[in-house]
């Protein structure tokens, strides 16, 4: 099975190309302090879209800042936790 030098030339230039996909997807998850700020931002929106939930059900803004006031300290309590589980705390 003799390959030809434009056949090994092709492989090798697909092999990079592997080599380089993987190697993004590597630093993609080792770059934990930018997921830890997607997740964040991700949480946040999530407790926007409750509190709001919570303004429209419960009829007034006052109980609603309250509402939201508690889901973002749950929120910071739970980061703050993970962070302590990893010794940063």
């Amino acid at each position: 099975m003799t390959s030809t030098p434009e056949e090994l030339r092709r492989e090798v230039i697909q092999a990079r190309e592997r080599l380089g996909d993987t190697v993004e997807r590597l630093a993609a998850r080792a770059d934990v302090k930018s997921r830890a700020r997607a997740r964040a931002a991700e949480i946040k929106e999530e407790v926007r879209e409750q509190a709001g939930q919570a303004t429209e059900r419960l009829g007034g803004p006052p109980l609603a800042a309250v509402a939201g006031g508690v889901a973002l300290l749950l929120v910071l309590v739970a980061i703050r936790g993970k962070r302590a589980e990893k010794g940063r705390g």
